[in-house]
């Protein structure tokens, strides 16, 4: 430490240089610019912080309304499937009823056509056996007439028929 007194010591001159430097600064208000630009450079990023710190508040504050909506539509949509599962059921009941009425109501009509085409059915089996008993008269009449042509009682039957209708 000798050459810190001796003034022909190169390092004494460096110190001197090296302490009037710091003085210099220390005048000039170095120090202080320097502590205003650290304290200017930390309110920056305080700052920064802030507004970090404030978005992620606005984001979780918009998570959380957005998962409430996405819960009340889940529930909306599960009450509307309800619903329409109700509706489904309900028309699947009205579609059986309905069926089942047009089912009677078409099983009332064919009964009626059958009654009706039965009906019709034994008039043309009555005319049918009235015409058979009309032609087996008339042959029975025939053989009868051929076989006793001069019948006094025939012959004045079919006179009397013959001036009627003549």
């Amino acid at each position: 430490m000798s050459f810190l007194l001796n003034p022909q010591d190169p390092h004494f001159w460096t110190s001197v240089a090296l302490i009037t430097f710091f003085v210099i600064l220390w005048f000039a208000k170095v120090p202080g610019m320097l502590t205003k630009t650290l304290d200017d450079a930390g309110a920056k990023v305080q700052a920064q912080l802030d507004e970090a710190q404030r978005l992620r508040d606005e984001a979780q504050a918009l998570l959380k309304q957005i998962q409430t909506q996405r819960a009340e539509t889940e529930i909306a949509a599960a009450e509307m499937l309800k619903t329409a599962q109700a509706d489904a059921d309900r028309l699947r009941a009205e579609a059986a009823v309905k069926l089942e009425d047009d089912v009677k109501r078409r099983g009332v009509m064919a009964e009626r056509k059958i009654a009706l085409a039965e009906a019709q059915a034994a008039g043309e089996v009555k005319a049918a056996a009235a015409d058979l008993a009309a032609q087996a008269a008339e042959a029975v009449l025939t053989a009868r007439i051929a076989g006793a042509q001069t019948d006094p009682l025939i012959d004045a039957g079919l006179s009397r028929l013959a001036a009627r209708f003549g």
